[in-house]
């Protein structure tokens, strides 16, 4: 990796396994943990072939699998990818930085139709390599495929550096959601769901 994410420097250690605890926990409790797979998957056609884009535990992934669709699973913490591999098998799961991310290097050459980006993970990549992991994310994914991109509005990332950074990684602003249940966008809204296209 060039660069350590803020997912390293900017959290305690024994984060990743305290993130993986929260996730089973929820589970197992029975928490709505599929929202987000519930919107990507109103945005592609059956059996589609899904990213996740900082996949993190894996539960994004798994409940679009369960939906039928094909799915590989991104992220640069090995804790969270083994964690992912143990609870869910079914889609693949990868190590890798998406700053730098060449999926035809794992033998997955084949483009996606769309690729999901959520839980805060534009605001957990380093420090100025935002333009660069939306400009790798979408050289994986086919013309006419989108992008589903969601996070906190305070975390240091506005929704018009994404506008700039998405465009000039060659995708376009389409739609944007207050929720991933697609509440109407505010100004004030304390959460984004952008999607972006790239273009046919």
């Amino acid at each position: 990796m060039a660069k350590p994410t803020r997912w390293v420097t900017d959290t305690e250690p024994g984060h990743s396994q305290w993130y993986v605890d929260r996730f089973r926990r929820l589970a197992a409790e029975g928490a709505d943990l599929a929202g987000e797979a519930r919107m990507v998957d109103a945005l592609v056609p059956p059996g589609a072939r899904i990213l996740d884009a900082g996949c993190g535990t894996g539960r994004v992934a798994a409940a679009l699998a369960a939906r039928g669709h094909t799915v590989v699973g991104v992220d640069a913490d090995p804790t969270l990818v083994e964690a992912a591999r143990a609870d869910h098998p079914g889609p693949r799961f990868l190590v890798a930085d998406l700053a730098e991310l060449d999926l035809p290097g794992y033998g997955e050459g084949e483009p996606f139709d769309a690729a999901v980006v959520a839980g805060n993970v534009m605001a957990f990549v380093a420090p100025g390599t935002e333009r660069d992991v939306l400009t790798r994310i979408a050289a994986h994914v086919r013309p006419d495929g989108v992008v589903v991109v969601g996070f906190g509005t305070d975390r240091g990332y506005p929704v018009v550096a994404l506008d700039a950074d998405a465009v000039a990684a060659g995708l376009r602003p389409e739609h944007r959601f207050a929720t991933w249940d697609l509440r109407p966008w505010r100004d004030d809204a304390g959460f984004a769901v952008t999607v972006l296209r790239r273009p046919a």
